[in-house]
C-alpha cells in the first residue's frame, strides 16, 4: 500500500481517503489468508444441474458456452466499536499529523474496511465523558453519521483538557453490546487516575466477553525517544497549559525510564486480560494497522 502524504491527507475528505487507504491495502495483498476478509469474488467452479442460478456468470457463459458459478470469499458478521480518546493529549503535537488526526483516520479506514465485509461499525468519541456513542449498525446513513462525527474532531479546534478517560471507559463497558469486537485508539494518559485504576478500565471491557484490541498511539520522535536538540525548551502540557523551560538532556533519563515503566506495566496487565495491544507510532502508513486487525478479527472465528 502506497503511504500518502501529510498534505494528501489533510487535503482529502475523509470518507474518500478511507476508501483509498483501504483499496490500496487490499490491493497490495495477495489472496487473503483471512476468513471473511471480504465478500469480493473468489473463483469459478462448474455449474451442478438443479442448484440455484442466483450466482451464474452469464458473461462467462457468453464467451465459453459453458455454466460457471461465482464463489466468493467465506462471509461472517461481526459487531466493532470503535473508541477513541479525545482528550488533550491526544492533540500532541501541535501541527502535522497528531495522535488524533491519525486515531481518526485509522477509525475512518476500519469503518470503510467493515463495510466492504458486510460488518456492523459503532464509534465512541470520550475524554471526561462520552462525547458521542452510536451501537454498531450497517446502514449507510449510519456510516455517514460517523464519517461526520470523525470529521469534526479533525476541524474543530480542541480545548484544553485533561484526560479523564477512566470514568468513560467503565460507561461504555456497560452500554456496549456483548460479544463485541472493542478497537480503543488511546495514549492511555489519564492526569486523574492512578494507572491500576486504568487498568481496571481495561479490564471491565473484557467483562461482558467483548473481545479488545488497544492502539497504543504515540509519536514516536517526541514521546518514545524524547529526541529533542540539546537547547532549552518550553515544554507545555498539552492539557493544563503548564509551561515549564528546562535543558531536555535534565530529565531524559527520568522521563525515559518512567515511560518504559509504564509501557512494561501496560502489556503485562494488556496481557493479563488478554487484550490485544499494538504500539501504534502516528504515521502515513496505516497498512500495520489494518493488518493488526484483520489478524485478530480472523482469530474470533
Amino acid at each position: 500500500m502506497p503511504v500518502l502524504s501529510e498534505d494528501q491527507l489533510l487535503q482529502t475528505p475523509l470518507e474518500l481517503l478511507a476508501t483509498q487507504v483501504v483499496e490500496g491495502f487490499i490491493t497490495g495483498m495477495h489472496k487473503s489468508p483471512f476468513h471473511g476478509f471480504s465478500v469480493e469474488f473468489a473463483e469459478h467452479r462448474l455449474y451442478n444441474t438443479g442448484e440455484s442460478t442466483r450466482h451464474i456468470d452469464w458473461k462467462l457463459f457468453g464467451r465459453t458456452d459453458k455454466l460457471f458459478v461465482k464463489r466468493y470469499e467465506e462471509e461472517t458478521n461481526l459487531r466493532c466499536q470503535i473508541i477513541i480518546d479525545n482528550s488533550g493529549s491526544m492533540y500532541y503535537p501541535e501541527n502535522g499529523l497528531n495522535k488524533i488526526r491519525f486515531s481518526v483516520y485509522a477509525a475512518a479506514s476500519f469503518i470503510h474496511l467493515l463495510k466492504k465485509q458486510r460488518d456492523a461499525s459503532g464509534l465512541s468519541i470520550i475524554n471526561n465523558d462520552i462525547d458521542f456513542h452510536v451501537q454498531p449498525k450497517l446502514q449507510s446513513v449510519h456510516q455517514k453519521l460517523m464519517m461526520h462525527e470523525l470529521e469534526k474532531l479533525l476541524h474543530k479546534p480542541q480545548k484544553p483538557q485533561q484526560s479523564l478517560i477512566v470514568d468513560s471507559l467503565h460507561k461504555l463497558a456497560e452500554r456496549i453490546h456483548r460479544r463485541s469486537l472493542v478497537v480503543l485508539f488511546s495514549d492511555m494518559f489519564d492526569t486523574a487516575a492512578s494507572s491500576d485504576k486504568l487498568f481496571e478500565a481495561l479490564q471491565h471491557l473484557k467483562f461482558n466477553k467483548h473481545e479488545v484490541i488497544l492502539f497504543h498511539v504515540t509519536d514516536k520522535r517526541t514521546e518514545l525517544e524524547f529526541d529533542f536538540q540539546n537547547r532549552p525548551y518550553i515544554f507545555i502540557d498539552s492539557e493544563t497549559q503548564e509551561r515549564v523551560k528546562l535543558f531536555p538532556s535534565q530529565i531524559k533519563e527520568k522521563y525515559l525510564s518512567e515511560l518504559n515503566r509504564f509501557n512494561h506495566e501496560l502489556k503485562l496487565k494488556c496481557a493479563q486480560f488478554k487484550i490485544d495491544l499494538f504500539e501504534a507510532t502516528v504515521s502515513n502508513d496505516f497498512s500495520q494497522i489494518l493488518t493488526s486487525f484483520l489478524v485478530k478479527r480472523s482469530g474470533m472465528y
